[in-house]
């Protein structure tokens, strides 16, 4: 799949929507140049512009952005272009999750103002990585649904193509691109998955990339369903009573009690699940019962009601 082929497989996904700009999140590597180039193919290069954000970590992270700058140039898009401030790279904690964070605030920033679509280039490659990562790193069925297609403003138009199928296009139109060698450095987690994992599993199996595809393709669907479940159960409420989540079966019961916590907190909570017989043992008990489920989520239990709250952040 090449060139047209791709083009149509990415028009066909519909992520594109013709009466809204696309901001591309470039960093020069070829999924990045892949995605611009095929945004400005399908939506005139008028419709389209770029973000290249340069975090100053490597020695090449200044011909990164004059590569994107060339590319835009010669693909008629305009590009901005955010260099991170130096102490984040020193701040404590995940390097990649800051520059993460960095990244997709500015675009955020930048596509409200243009009331626009932000694009990323996500392929098939890297959705099977992240879901074996997830698996490894985090319990629940959430790890194996992967990355969804569309979140908000947010479009992943390549999530039906390989990294081997973005190459190929790029050489195919002449397009160069940048490689980033720390994709490949083992101390990072996600490079042990690309270089180690998947690997052994496609020795296992020469289907194995496609077949984790497809099942999280399956529980996606199935997820739908499930969680419309949730939906029936808490029409609409913060709360339900203890008597009736006793009643509920337990795979429903958990669903439940992480829909309330995440309500609560504002982010994934996949850990309050496994406090259900603690909730239900606290409520057999009577009275008022405090429980922390996990991130800033707490069970408040009283008159035979759960609710969950957001905590306030530990000092």
């Amino acid at each position: 799949m090449v060139c047209e082929e791709l083009r149509e497989a990415v028009a066909g996904a519909g992520l594109f929507a013709r009466d809204r700009p696309v901001l591309a999140m470039v960093s020069g590597g070829r999924d990045s140049t892949c995605l611009l180039d095929v945004a400005v193919a399908l939506l005139g290069a008028a419709s389209v512009s770029a973000l290249h954000v340069n975090y100053g970590l490597r020695e090449q992270a200044d011909a990164d952005e004059r590569h994107c700058a060339a590319l835009c140039a010669q693909l008629g898009v305009q590009l901005e272009v955010v260099r991170a401030p130096a102490e984040g790279a020193r701040a404590p904690g995940n390097m990649h999750a800051w520059a993460r964070e960095l990244r997709y605030a500015e675009a955020g920033r930048i596509a409200r103002e243009r009331d626009a679509l932000i694009a990323t280039g996500h392929t098939a490659s890297d959705q099977v990585e992240t879901i074996l990562y997830r698996l490894a790193a985090s319990p629940g069925r959430r790890a194996l649904l992967g990355m969804p297609a569309s979140e908000g403003r947010l479009i992943r138009p390549l999530l039906a193509v390989s990294r081997e199928q973005t190459a190929a296009y790029c050489r195919e139109r002449g397009l160069q691109w940048r490689e980033d060698d720390s994709n490949d450095d083992e101390r990072y987690a996600r490079a042990r998955v690309r270089g180690g994992l998947v690997p052994a599993l496609r020795a296992v199996h020469p289907a194995a990339e496609a077949n984790v595809l497809r099942t999280a393709s399956l529980l996606r669907e199935e997820t739908e369903l499930l969680d419309a479940l949730v939906d029936e159960e808490l029409a609409g409420r913060a709360s339900i009573a203890i008597a009736r989540l006793r009643e509920l079966p337990a795979a429903l019961a958990r669903m439940v009690v992480v829909r309330l916590a995440e309500q609560a907190a504002g982010t994934y909570v996949p850990q309050a699940g496994a406090r259900v017989q603690e909730i239900l043992a606290l409520g057999r008990r009577g009275g008022r019962a405090e429980l922390h489920v996990g991130g800033q989520a707490g069970a408040m239990i009283h008159d035979g009601v759960l609710e969950i709250v957001k905590l306030a952040p530990r000092a």
